[in-house]
């Protein structure tokens, strides 16, 4: 029993800095690359260890990187002082939960609003009625993805997480409302008016994008993803969380660190080549929101490695209720 209580324990630690260090891994990517940081390769060959790393040079840059790799450092210790309580279970589930639903719905916001503001741009770009709005100047600038991007995305992004700081609840299923009207206004306005722009299509891929990418993880908490149940269904409760459990440990942790590793490992990745440069599809009236779209995929795995990891502790709780109550049973019968 020891040996099993022992085991468990390394697995919530496990599921709990996983989390952690996502979260940290994606925030050192977005100051390392974006404000040329050190981060923790930078940090390392400073001090002396012969890494691969941007070149950084100044006291507060040093500062800035020992903060940076101190983020580790707080991801694998702080799980030791959750563990060390009595009550570890349920309420470590639930914060998962709200971690995962806070980046789902800080992403929703700022995809909602993106959405809006770049197919409005493009919409009276194409009208020519851009330099009457903003003046001459300003309407060409808006032309070039990269200050689109900071003046436009950047601003109406953090707006978005401000949302998701007072705003509860998980707001992406109104995605799909979203969607069925962007489709609609396309048909009514190519078969009625025969009017049809790039942006329009690039919106609906926008946010039919978000809603696949965002939704999954809350999917995951309902147990609302398709399942092979063939045999699954027929087995008992405990079966059913060990499965679950493995197929955390093995595959939905690991795809989800591959994901955000492949993707943000240097800036030359996936992820970071395409936002760092702010990659569009065309340099034409269709919307600029390509990069943001890669952006997609680090919120569905980060997203995914919080539900997974609350998902990996729930089920612990699971085998762990089920070993109380047979180790009660029989005290039951005989009373």
């Amino acid at each position: 029993m020891l040996s099993n209580f022992s085991f468990r324990q390394f697995i919530n630690y496990l599921a709990l800095a996983s989390a952690f260090s996502g979260a940290a891994y994606v925030l050192n990517n977005f100051i390392t690359f974006v404000f040329d940081m050190p981060g923790l390769f930078g940090t390392l060959s400073i001090i002396g260890f012969d890494l691969e790393a941007p070149e950084t040079s100044g006291a507060m840059a040093v500062i800035i990187g020992i903060l940076q790799s101190s983020l580790y450092l707080i991801a694998i210790i702080f799980p030791f002082f959750v563990l060390r309580r009595q009550s570890f279970g349920m309420r470590e589930v639930a914060s998962l939960d709200r971690g995962a639903e806070a980046i789902i719905t800080a992403a929703f916001w700022s995809v909602l609003l993106v959405g809006i503001a770049d197919a409005s741009i493009s919409f009276v770009r194409i009208e020519n009625m851009l330099p009457d709005i903003v003046g001459a100047d300003l309407a060409l600038s808006l032309g070039k993805p990269a200050f689109r991007g900071v003046y436009v995305h950047v601003p109406l992004i953090a707006v978005g997480a401000l949302i998701a700081v007072f705003r509860r609840g998980i707001d992406v299923i109104w995605l799909a409302a979203l969607i069925v009207f962007a489709e609609l206004l396309i048909v009514i306005t190519r078969f009625i008016f025969s009017y049809e722009q790039a942006f329009m299509g690039d919106l609906v891929r926008f946010w039919y994008a978000a809603l696949f990418l965002f939704a999954s993880a809350y999917t995951l908490i309902h147990d609302g993803h398709v399942r092979v149940d063939v045999l699954y269904a027929s087995f008992e409760k405990k079966v059913k969380a060990k499965i679950n459990i493995w197929g955390t440990l093995l595959l939905g942790g690991p795809l989800c660190w591959i994901v955000l590793t492949r993707g943000l490992w240097n800036d030359t990745s996936a992820f970071n080549l395409a936002l760092l440069n702010f990659e569009v599809t065309q340099q034409g009236f269709g919307m600029y929101v390509k990069y943001i779209m890669s952006g997609f995929l680090i919120v569905f795995a980060l997203s995914m490695l919080f539900q997974f990891s609350s998902f990996l502790v729930a089920q612990l709780n699971v085998l762990e209720q089920d070993d109380s109550a047979s180790e009660n049973a029989p005290e039951n019968v005989t009373g």
